[in-house]
């Protein structure tokens, strides 16, 4: 435990070492990646312990005994399940004789959702907690003979602050689907141009013509039996894609995710009564979250019903404003996906190779920025639309 400014840290080594209703009254329950249910549901599910590289190591701020503010940290011994790539880092730390791990990590795992990460109650502001946490961290890095800590998905202002206060920012793409206050799924199409227009239609009319009737569900309509089936199709989908079973366990989904309630959604295809694949969401108050597919057999253009048409019905019915469906996927483009701008920052222990992050960031940032413009430009929508 460490001491500034009349405020304590201290870093854990597990959830539970914080009461659940202490954790949720700073938090607050709008962001489902931050709720204690999921944080330490990942952990005791197995999913984030130090055997599988996500050692928790949260930062807990309090004045005198209250808790008044948390950040997120693991300390990980590799770059898997975060989604901002930086092998090439590791390498070059590799070259010069250096270890790149273990490093620190704020982030939600397995979660390239952008969110609060930092969390503070009404007795300190970010701008006061920011600084604390910075310096704590730092020592706890150089105590630790830690190369870096990196922080990933913040909010736009979360990362600006960031890098005023010298830590580097980096950017990168997603796309994400943007309510502009459409009233039907109909409304949304009319924006575009005729001939994109009639290809999504065509695609949405493939899925029923193949039999496949689809469902939203949520919560407590999500059946014990759906959550052990959407474990077996994940599984089945990792395997094919990155030849291992994913990174989540089977009782993160038949224990963990169950117990976030209305914040969770499903989308379950059937074909002749049978379930033969599903699509996972969370929500919060304005954005839908899309993390995980899976199926049984391949269906044509039933991935882009099941994890994109139906979260944009579900947003256009709910009113949210967002939907992110997730890292990656040029193919969003000309479905209605806008390309934004996502963010980063990272602090290095070394000097020299800090400034060589720092310098690769400012350049990558230049490229990414064009690439951008670039992919704005093939959105579907008719000219001054959107």
């Amino acid at each position: 435990m460490t001491k500034q400014a009349g405020y304590s840290i201290e870093f854990i080594s597990s959830l539970s070492q914080v009461e659940a209703g202490q954790w949720q009254a700073v938090v607050g329950d709008d962001y489902p990646f931050l709720r204690y249910e999921f944080l330490y549901g990942l952990e005791s599910s197995g999913c984030t312990t130090a055997k599988t590289g996500w050692q928790p190591c949260h930062a807990l701020l309090r004045k005198d005994s209250n808790l008044c503010a948390v950040l997120p940290l693991y300390l990980k011994s590799h770059s898997y399940g975060e989604y901002v790539f930086d092998w090439a880092w590791a390498d070059a730390w590799q070259r010069l004789g250096l270890d790149y791990y273990p490093k620190l990590l704020s982030a939600i795992p397995f979660t390239p959702a952008s969110g609060p990460r930092l969390r503070c109650s009404a007795a300190i502001t970010e701008d006061q907690a920011w600084p604390i946490f910075i310096q704590a961290i730092k020592d706890l890095a150089q105590e630790r003979g830690l190369s870096s800590w990196h922080l990933l998905f913040p909010e736009p202002a979360t990362s600006q602050k960031l890098q005023s206060l010298g830590l580097p920012q980096r950017l990168a793409t997603q796309f994400h689907w943007l309510n502009q206050n459409y009233q039907s799924f109909d409304d949304f199409l009319a924006t575009f141009s005729s001939r994109k227009r009639k290809s999504l239609r065509r695609e949405r009319a493939r899925v029923s013509e193949q039999g496949l009737k689809l469902q939203r569900l949520q919560g407590t309509q999500i059946s014990p039996k759906l959550w052990q089936q959407f474990h077996r199709f994940y599984q089945l989908t990792y395997a094919k894609r990155s030849g291992h079973g994913g990174y989540l366990s089977r009782e993160f989904f038949t224990e963990v995710a169950p117990s976030l309630g209305e914040q969770v959604l499903m989308v379950v295809a059937e074909l002749n009564g049978e379930t033969v694949a599903a699509a996972l969401y969370f929500h919060s108050g304005d954005t839908l979250y899309g993390r995980y597919w899976g199926c049984e057999q391949e269906f044509d253009c039933l991935h882009f019903e099941a994890c994109y048409y139906q979260g944009i019905e579900y947003c256009i019915e709910r009113g949210l404003k967002r939907f992110d469906p997730g890292a990656q996927g040029e193919h969003k483009i000309q479905r209605g996906f806008t390309p934004i701008l996502t963010y980063s920052n990272h602090w290095v222990a070394e000097p020299e190779l800090a400034a060589a992050v720092a310098d690769f960031t400012r350049r990558e940032a230049v490229q990414v920025e064009h690439y951008r413009q670039q992919a704005a430009e093939l959105l579907p929508f008719k000219r001054g639309s959107n």
